[in-house]
């Protein structure tokens, strides 16, 4: 590698570098939600409510699943831009094939754990009888895809971490085509019904994975693979697992509170169900244009912590997190003014657009609340830091969510004061996140008087 790809996060305009690094993460975020969008919308037009039900009581389970892998690759990109910035390039070797067989490991772990326990997990979810075989189905036949979805994010957190955010996106983009062409052909020709939605998504990841590691190994960079090389270092399983796990459990314990939610939402008729999973697909759309910041701010913050840069590091999370703050505003305001049309899009039932209506106003709002709360934990990440943010997490987006299910919901029994949850426990976590990420930043920068530190 040359030192000008290496040093492209450790100089330069911030603002300018920070936007340039995100566009196309943003593009292949909005990508990978328009393709998830378009499974729904094909299953709700042309299968039905039921099916759009049985899809939708899924989606907290999935998200589990998947928002682990991401969790863990943004551990692999933390460490990897660390050493990128520090030029440690043995370091960066075996810490890049030492990931690659975790990774893979976690995504056949995840497949197996799925295969056994989604019937049991779908039942606790409070799934009703008359959408369970369905929800079954669609999660066995989705999860055959978590292997391929493990090496994309592998191959997206190295990419990411050496400041290329462009290759994901072209390959993510071959992949999303694939995925809308297999659903038009398992749903619409077949008539396969969920089945044919979830193969279409199994398909298209395992895809996406795998053309992402052959273009590490044909890269001919310093973090890219060599298949010689694929094996587990000691020595570096420790430093992963320590930055990975904690970002994992993160975003599971995260995606669990939400099954408790989820429990509540399907408390109601099987049309708040089905307007729920409709009105849901806002989340990731605003989740995932920001978590493109997000993602910034960690490698921006990792590899100026590798480079002993302080100041580089301060800047980077709040340009990160102005960004962040700024676009899911402009989400929000869309949603609100355009929020029967967006709905629109996933069902031509009259009463499942007007239930959905009421969800797309609560968390319109409440988006951009968000962003303080992940992107500080991103810029702590970049650190590495993930064990506080972790129990910060567990605490204030479980826990807390848990007791409002409990007490608050359990008092009005209304959708509205289910959806308030969020607003309440984003703002709670941020403000402990934001105390503890200025700890964490004095802490870790104090030692530059000294020497910048690697791992």
């Amino acid at each position: 590698m040359t030192a000008k790809k290496t040093n492209e996060l450790t100089s330069g305009r911030l603002s300018v570098q920070i936007l340039l690094y995100s566009l196309p993460l943003i593009a292949s975020n909005l990508l990978q939600v328009m393709f998830n969008m378009a499974d729904v919308a094909v299953i709700g037009q042309f299968s039905g409510t039921a099916a759009l039900g049985s899809v939708g009581s899924t989606t907290t389970l999935v998200n589990i699943f998947t928002g682990s892998l991401l969790g863990f690759g943004g551990g692999i990109s933390v460490l990897a831009a660390r050493y990128l910035g520090a030029h440690d390039w043995k370091d960066l070797h075996e810490t890049t094939h030492t990931a690659l067989v975790l990774s893979l490991a976690l995504g056949v772990f995840a497949l197996a754990l799925g295969q056994g326990f989604s019937p049991l997990f779908l039942r606790l979810l409070g799934t009703k009888p008359e959408l369970l075989p369905g929800a079954v189905l669609y999660m066995r036949v989705y999860l055959l895809g978590m292997p391929g979805a493990a090496l994309f994010n592998f191959g997206n957190a190295m990419f990411s971490a050496a400041g290329n955010t462009k290759k994901p996106l072209q390959y993510l983009t071959a992949a999303g085509i694939l995925n809308i062409v297999l659903n038009l052909f398992f749903v619409i020709g077949l008539r396969w019904g969920v089945a044919g939605v979830a193969a279409a998504s199994a398909i298209s990841q395992t895809a996406s994975g795998l053309l992402l590691l052959r273009a590490l190994i044909v890269s001919g960079e310093e973090y890219g693979v060599n298949p010689a090389h694929i094996r587990l270092t000691r020595s570096k399983v420790s430093p992963l697992l320590w930055l990975c796990l904690p970002a994992a459990l993160q975003n599971a314990v995260f995606y669990t509170s939400s099954l408790f939610v989820q429990a509540g939402v399907n408390s109601f008729d099987a049309t708040m169900v089905a307007a729920n999973a409709a009105a849901a697909n806002a989340d990731p759309l605003a989740y995932d244009v920001m978590a493109a910041f997000h993602t910034a701010c960690a490698s921006f913050v990792g590899q100026n912590y590798g480079a002993g840069n302080k100041e580089r590091i301060r800047k980077s999370y709040h340009i990160s997190l102005a960004y962040s703050f700024g676009v899911s505003a402009c989400i929000s305001a869309l949603l609100l003014l355009f929020h029967r049309q967006f709905l629109g899009i996933f069902t031509s039932d009259p009463a499942v657009v007007q239930a959905g209506v009421t969800r797309l106003f609560v968390m319109g709002l409440s988006y951009p609340w968000s962003a303080f709360m992940d992107c500080t934990i991103a810029a702590s990440r970049g650190l590495g830091k993930t064990m506080g943010p972790t129990v910060i997490v567990l605490l204030g987006s479980c826990v807390f969510r848990i007791i409002w299910v409990y007490t608050i919901f359990a008092y009005f029994g209304t959708i509205v004061s289910l959806y308030l949850l969020y607003i309440v426990s984003w703002f709670i976590t941020a403000a402990f996140e934001i105390v503890m990420y200025r700890r964490y930043f004095h802490e870790q920068t104090s030692i530059f008087k000294k020497k910048p530190v690697v791992a």
